[in-house]
This record gives C-alpha cells, sequence and structure tokens, in this order.
C-alpha cells in the first residue's frame, strides 16, 4: 500500500515499471497507478504507447525521449508540489537500465518522496515466449543480465567476456549494435556452434524470435533486419529448450523420495 506524505498529504512519485510492451504485462498495482495519476512521464523511445491505454481521460502524458534528466526532474517535482499524482513510467522493470537511481537522488535533494512499483523485464517474458527455464538442475543454476560495454561503460570485472567464462545462462541486453563483438567473445566461451536466441520487441505485436549459433548470430541478425531493441539469449539453457526432451536431471523439489518442511 502507498502510503501518504505526512507533511503535505501528497502522495509520492511513483515509478513504475512498464513491464517488456504487452499492456497486459503490467502489473495489477502499476496498471492502478496510471489508471490514477494525473502525470505520466514515459520512456517513449522504449515503452510502447499502447501502454498508456491504462491511464484516465484527464491525465497529462509527457514523453520523456527528447528530455534530459533536469527537465523530467522539474516536471515530476512541479506536478507534486501542484498536488498532482505522478507516474514516471520505465520500461521492463526500472531497476534494470532505468537509470531511475539518478532521478531518486535529484528528488532526494528536493526532498520530494517517491515509491516503485516492479515490473516484468524483458528476459523473463523472452523465456516464456520461448517456454524454456534458466535454470536447470545440474546443468545451470546461474541467470546473468548483462550489457556490452558501448557508449555506456561497464566496469572491467564486468566485461562480457569475464562473464561469458562462466558459461551460465545469460541474456544480453542494449547490444545488438555491438553484436559482431558480442558474437566473437560468446565464440571464446561457448563455442562456435553454441545455440544462442534473439527475441525482438518480445510480447509486443511487432514481437520476432529466431535460434541460430553464435557463429551466424551477426549475419543472422543482418538477415532478420535486426540492429537494436532485442536480447540476446544463451547458455546451456537455450540448448535444452531447443532439444525439448525430458531433462536428464529432475529437480529435487517434485522427487516423490524428497522430504521436506511440507511433504514426508
Amino acid at each position: 500500500m502507498i502510503k501518504e506524505n505526512a507533511k503535505n498529504g501528497a502522495l509520492p512519485i511513483l515509478f513504475v515499471g512498464a513491464g517488456p510492451g504487452d499492456p497486459e504485462l503490467i502489473t495489477v498495482k502499476g496498471q492502478k497507478a496510471l489508471e490514477r495519476a494525473d502525470l505520466v512521464i514515459w520512456a517513449g523511445s522504449l515503452v510502447p504507447q499502447a501502454v498508456l491505454k491504462w491511464t484516465g481521460p484527464e491525465a497529462e502524458t509527457l514523453n520523456s525521449a527528447s528530455m534530459h534528466l533536469q527537465e523530467i526532474v522539474d516536471a515530476m517535482a512541479a506536478a507534486h508540489e501542484a498536488g498532482k499524482r505522478v507516474v514516471r513510467l520505465h520500461t521492463g522493470d526500472p531497476s534494470l537500465y532505468g537509470a531511475i537511481f539518478e532521478q531518486m537522488a535529484a528528488l532526494d535533494e528536493r526532498n520530494v518522496p517517491y515509491s516503485v512499483i516492479p515490473g516484468v523485464t524483458a528476459a523473463f517474458a523472452a523465456a516464456a515466449a520461448l517456454k524454456m527455464e534458466y535454470t536447470l538442475p545440474e546443468i545451470t543454476q546461474t541467470l546473468i543480465l548483462t550489457r556490452m560495454a558501448g557508449r555506456t561503460p561497464v566496469p572491467e570485472a564486468e566485461s562480457l567476456r569475464a562473464l561469458a567464462a562462466h558459461q551460465a545462462s545469460m541474456a544480453i541486453y542494449l547490444s545488438m549494435g555491438l553484436i559482431h563483438e558480442v558474437a566473437e567473445i560468446l565464440t571464446e566461451s561457448y563455442g562456435a556452434d553454441a545455440p544462442c536466441a534473439v527475441t525482438y520487441r518480445v510480447s509486443q505485436p511487432e514481437e520476432k524470435i529466431f535460434f541460430t549459433s553464435v557463429q551466424e548470430l551477426p549475419q543472422k541478425a543482418k538477415t532478420e533486419g535486426i540492429d537494436r531493441l532485442a536480447l540476446v539469449i544463451v547458455g546451456p539453457a537455450v540448448a535444452q529448450c531447443l532439444a525439448r526432451r525430458k531433462p536428464e536431471h529432475l529437480s529435487r523439489l517434485y522427487d516423490k523420495d524428497f522430504r521436506h518442511g511440507y511433504r514426508k
């Protein structure tokens, strides 16, 4: 439940995860926040306009695609001071590549309260579309969400090469523009023939999904005309997904001989 600000009775600004694009994949709490909002500032470069179907007829909407940080914070703070309900709508889950910390820090400086409503990130919408499980018993138990270093750098210890060395399940965001470098790095750890999946605008009407090998990834992406707004998914779970056979190792959770607090 969202608590009112004791100082002036105004509700906090809500950072809301819009989900992967399908308007029905926003959380119920996020949907209700949009329905009640007086002002919605939405990341129009990534959030489909279809998600705004949940806003009320009187709500004002601002597309933040062309706005810089100060403009966004000024707009949120001004609306809050005017007693309006404000939603800052981010793609997927706002905690992942959402650049929300800098916005929250700026609001802290102004003593403006805020709360965060999580959302479904594209990696999980992709797994649903692929009908795959990232974590398979005795095969892989780790999922890495990362990106290539580009105009936005990443710490050296978190480079794609360093993370790929783990050979875990991996979902690579924001890296289609560097797909040749991605394929070269993945080849070193997973092998040239390792299968990978590319999911473009997953859950949206323009959704496109294909499997290929790491070696053929750049050419396949070029053939499909995908150079942005897509995830690359790689790791042993992808091979299992393609095989569609009974797994060699089953979960202990549902093993009839495995005892736990709910099953003797």
